[in-house]
Order: structure tokens, then sequence, then C-alpha cells
């Protein structure tokens, strides 16, 4: 079996500019714990996952500094940013995943099984022909497991 045996097709879609509170609230009427974002043309640009939404609520940690002989050492300053830079964000670019990893429909459901389990990654966009055809999640491989597709 591959991805396109049990991918969702029927994708609600979220545009870069869309302020977060509607991402939420959209979130929660669908059902959905994520999108993928695309732009006016249809062209994908990225995920937003409720991960996205839940970093804007966390606590800042500062970047730690180590003395070194001649001065301080700074680590972490550049997730520091990023973290700041989410939390701070009112929109859906702000927050999204630029740089999602994708499948094809004819990836194997083997395949997913351990780029979900060794990278901690439960949604897919699904492309094909450099378009978005899908997305496939943890849902989806339950379901089929329920209806008996694997």
């Amino acid at each position: 079996m591959n991805v396109r045996d049990i991918m969702t097709t029927d994708v609600i879609t979220v545009s870069p500019d869309m302020d977060v509170h509607s991402l939420a609230a959209l979130f929660v009427e669908k059902g959905i714990s994520g999108a993928p974002v695309v732009d006016a043309s249809g062209s994908l640009q990225g995920v937003v996952l409720e991960e996205g939404l839940i970093v804007r609520d966390k606590k800042v940690h500062l970047p730690t500094f180590l003395y070194i002989l001649t001065g301080f050492v700074t680590i972490g300053e550049s997730r520091f940013e990023q973290e700041l830079k989410k939390m701070a964000s009112s929109t859906v670019a702000g927050i999204m995943n630029p740089n999602p990893v994708t499948l094809s429909p004819e990836t194997s459901l083997e395949e997913l099984a351990t780029l979900m389990v060794e990278k901690g990654i439960y949604y897919f966009p699904v492309k094909e022909s450099g378009k978005l055809a899908g997305v496939v999640t943890r849902k989806d491989i339950v379901r089929a497991m329920a209806q008996n597709k694997i």
C-alpha cells in the first residue's frame, strides 16, 4: 500500500496572512490538527500545526552564556530569536513550518511509518506533479487500520 491509498484529499488549506485566532477557531471547528499553507496561486508555502499555536504561550528560554577565557559565547541565540518571532506572530506566516517534509502519493506506508517514528513528524503534505494532492497524518493510518485496509 502507498500513501495514495490512505491520504486525505479533501484538504483544508489556510493562507499565510490568516490571523492565529481564526486559525485556532478553524482547527476546533473542523477537528483538525494542522493545515497546509498556500499562497493565492495555490502553491504550498508551508505547514501550520496546533503546536505552532501552543508555542505562542510558552515561557521564553533566554540564551545561555558561557565565559571562555577572553569573553562570552552565546548558546541558543538563534533558537531564542525563532521562539520570540513565533510568540510575537499574529499570522500563520509567523508560526508555520516553511520547509515541511513532503511525500509523494507513491510513498510506501512502511516509509511513512518510519518517518513518523524516527523523525517524530505526524503531518505530511502530499505533492504530485508539484501540486498539493492531499495530506497524510496519524489519523489516516488509524482510519485505514479501523477499516481493515492495512
